[in-house]
């Protein structure tokens, strides 16, 4: 499937501000790619399919990624939404045909980040916070921060925040956003 048979197909699945937040994910990671010299039409498909798996209810992701085999812990049975990412990856490969392993697990640690990130695992987790259609307080200096920082500095304010939000609403916070912060935090050590 190309490109727009892909948009067409996404659309009809979600609902349409869930497929204008994927369009704008889409347009942001293609920004984001080209500023840190990355693969732009690889950031562009990632973007746009991330969420793919939205399409299912939150009462349902367990049973999905049970018979897709996704392997899920504590966390995510208690905050089951956690879970449409690696569905994402598992859908974008069923449905619409991606094969691209990079562009899939972009898509699979989009929510909670995670060990080793890739550059495009940063720039999808990064895009998906401050599209144009993300309203909320603080998002401004997260979309300055990707005009004026560099990936690690973006991913790791990103981290931070998201950290931050989860705290402040009293839910739990995954493991594999506290890795992939720490991770950054490490480097700059080196």
């Amino acid at each position: 499937m190309n490109y727009e048979g892909m948009k067409r197909e996404l659309s009809r699945r979600l609902k349409k501000s869930r497929y204008e937040h994927s369009l704008g994910v889409a347009d942001t990671a293609a920004f984001l790619a080209k500023r840190f010299g990355a693969d732009e039409s690889r950031a562009r498909l990632a973007g746009l399919l991330h969420d793919c798996a939205r399409m299912f209810p939150n009462e349902a992701m367990t049973a999905e990624a049970d018979a897709r085999g996704i392997a899920y812990g504590e966390v995510e049975r208690a905050m089951p939404l956690l879970l449409h990412a690696p569905l994402g990856a598992c859908v974008a490969r069923e449905v619409y045909g991606v094969e691209d392993e990079e562009v899939l697990r972009s898509i699979a640690r989009h929510t909670v980040g995670g060990s080793s990130m890739t550059e495009l695992d940063k720039i999808i987790y990064f895009a998906d916070m401050m599209e144009p259609t993300r309203d909320y307080p603080g998002v401004e200096k997260l979309r300055e921060l990707a005009r004026s920082a560099s990936l690690d500095e973006m991913t790791l304010a990103g981290l931070t925040r998201s950290i931050a939000f989860v705290l402040e609403k009293g839910h739990l916070v995954h493991p594999d956003t506290v890795l992939a912060r720490n991770e950054i935090l490490l480097a700059r050590r080196i």
